[in-house]
């Protein structure tokens, strides 16, 4: 086995299939048809997921964010199926088809959690190493694993570079205009705010998409696809708690305590990466300065802004972001 044959397949064990949903009309389409529908079972939860490709190829996950699900990544699967890759796109806590084993359990989504699923669903489908892509809350769950789990991360590609946050110390305010940005979290701080999301999910998650991506013109179709995935029971619950820990306003799981006060120090990101930003993304106004990525990621293999883009860059600048994975992938053989 030549060294290129090596790498598609060794990161791939046998999947443990634990049962399958039954998908009907486009809101399951792709460009290679309509994949199955697949559920696997980790200690917390039934993760729903897509799969794509050779499953023989080397794995790549891929995470979408807050507000939006699996199809994020519809047109970055292709380029990575027809270079012969596994792809596997799942349904982060909260959304879709992805629920909770314990009906007691509370719902909790601190980032150190969404970090552990990524290990768990790896582990649940028997998969030793990974490349990922992620953004938003995907983006920080694919940095949690690169930083803390290098030996299963062969390669990141991150949208919206380094997210881990400080959950153990409060945080200085920000300047006004980061602040106003930053309304909808607040908003979901208080009771008020719960109950705002409940009512109005989808309206609400449509306005982060136009104000987050501004030059995105996207569909009612492509949004109703994705708001099927914001009726999952425990939405509104997982987002809360979200947003709530970060500011330290709602506790965390007791297991995860040690893995928050070491996220808290900013561990640097050793595994090859490459980051990737919108220009005109209307949450994270601004990217940090270059040395701020060279700092935090020691094996930078690039660095680009995109003008333009805006928070969506799967959806809005797919041919980058797949290629950006093709890049890192090919780099390592």
């Amino acid at each position: 086995m030549n060294r290129r044959t090596f790498l598609k397949k060794g990161g791939l064990a046998t999947t443990a299939f634990v049962g399958t949903f039954i998908g009907t009309g486009r809101s399951w389409a792709q460009a290679e048809g309509t994949p199955v529908p697949r559920l696997i079972e980790t200690p917390p939860l039934a993760i729903a997921y897509e799969e794509h490709g050779d499953s023989a190829g080397f794995p790549i996950i891929l995470l979408h964010g807050f507000p939006d699900d699996a199809r994020a990544w519809d047109d970055v699967t292709p380029p990575l199926v027809q270079a012969g890759y596994r792809v596997l796109v799942p349904y982060l806590r909260g959304y879709g088809r992805t629920r909770f084993r314990d009906v007691a359990a509370p719902r909790m989504a601190e980032q150190a959690a969404i970090g552990q699923d990524l290990i768990d669903f790896a582990d649940g489908l028997r998969i030793t190493q990974f490349a990922v892509a992620g953004y938003d809350w995907g983006g920080r769950a694919a940095c949690i694993a690169a930083a803390l789990h290098p030996d299963r991360v062969r390669a990141a590609v991150l949208i919206g570079g380094y997210t881990i946050q400080n959950t153990i110390a409060p945080s200085a305010p920000a300047d006004p205009e980061t602040e106003r940005a930053l309304w909808y979290q607040w908003y979901f701080n208080t009771e008020r705010g719960r109950a705002g999301l409940a009512a109005n999910r989808r309206s609400i998650c449509r306005l982060l998409w136009e104000t987050w991506s501004p030059g995105w013109h996207f569909s009612d179709e492509t949004f109703n696809r994705t708001a099927i995935s914001f009726a999952n029971p425990d939405f509104v619950d997982v987002v809360i708690h979200s947003y709530r820990h970060r500011h330290g306003n709602a506790p965390g799981e007791p297991r995860f305590l040690a893995v928050e006060q070491q996220l808290a120090q900013h561990p640097k990101i050793q595994v090859p990466s490459i980051v990737l930003y919108g220009a005109n993304d209307g949450v994270a106004l601004k990217p940090p300065d270059s040395a701020v990525d060279r700092a935090l990621f020691t094996s930078l293999v690039a660095r680009e802004v995109y003008p333009g883009a805006g928070h969506f860059l799967p959806r809005e600048k797919p041919d980058v972001v797949s290629s950006a994975v093709l890049k890192l992938l090919e780099n390592g053989r």
